[in-house]
């Protein structure tokens, strides 16, 4: 078989991956506190150069040349990924419970089911009991949590909330305009952004909850503003365009590799013999 089918099969598969990612970042184009994945695309040749200190067989041995298969060399392939955690537009809500980070690698951290997650989406709101919870129900940790083991509660008679830049919560004494210290928001700065993991309903999963740091002074809370997506629209229809060409440009030269020329070299043949 030619060895420009493998070629062209292998690019059609990395778009066919490119679009996933790209449908999966216009799909989430008005969710609060999204961050864009983007994929790196490179070939064979890199991928063997940067690893073939740890394969199997020598480099000039002949298992090691039967290793290196020639043929895919400049295959294009996905060699890496990545998510931009650049912030996004704030947008004003004016609802004292929704919070946004204007700081990039910051993040609230709420209590899930599968334990503690971390998440950019400051659309926050009470449950029955007056505990401050997300959109999906998931409890809003304080900054104390790991000694109290408590989140963020509100009593009935607070009819006034307030949030500094660093967290802080004060609310009223009741029937009065009087503001006293409540809890503190639990904003947490993972070592390496590089070690979350995206999960479902817009949260983050960190390896190791004990590195996570919680920012006393972070001038970074900004109340009654949501931070929407950082994913540029525009951007990605472009890339959705140009990916979907590609995906016809490969699926032409599949065409051309298994019927035009093979039907060509049939022909040669036939008027041999």
């Amino acid at each position: 078989m030619q060895t420009g089918y493998y070629s062209a099969a292998a690019g059609m598969v990395t778009q066919f991956n490119r679009l996933d990612t790209i449908a999966n970042n216009l799909a989430n184009v008005n969710t609060n506190g999204f961050k864009e994945d983007q994929l790196i695309v490179g070939d064979f040749m890199r991928l063997y150069k940067e690893a073939r200190d740890e394969l199997p067989h020598a480099n000039n041995s002949k298992e090691g040349a039967q290793f290196l298969n020639r043929t895919m060399t400049r295959a294009p392939q996905i060699v890496d990924s990545y998510t931009d955690y650049s912030v996004g537009n704030m947008q004003k809500s004016s609802n004292p419970l929704d919070f946004a980070l204007s700081q990039e690698g910051l993040f609230f951290a709420v209590k899930t089911p599968e334990g503690i997650r971390l998440t950019r989406d400051g659309a926050f709101t009470l449950n029955d009991e007056g505990k401050l919870i997300t959109k999906q129900g998931y409890e809003v940790l304080s900054s104390d949590y790991k000694k109290s083991q408590e989140g963020i509660s509100f009593a009935t008679t607070d009819s006034i909330i307030e949030v500094d830049k660093n967290g802080q919560i004060s609310t009223n004494v009741p029937n009065s305009v009087a503001l006293v210290q409540n809890k503190k928001l639990f904003i947490a700065q993972p070592e390496n952004l590089k070690d979350l993991i995206k999960e479902g309903d817009n949260l983050y999963k960190v390896a190791d909850i004990t590195s996570l740091k919680n920012i006393e002074n972070s001038g970074a809370v900004r109340q009654g503003f949501v931070e929407k997506s950082n994913v540029n629209a525009v951007k990605m229809m472009t890339q959705l365009i140009e990916t979907n060409r590609l995906v016809g440009m490969y699926q032409k030269v599949m065409d051309t590799q298994m019927n035009d020329m093979n039907r060509d070299a049939i022909e040669k043949i036939a008027r041999k013999a």
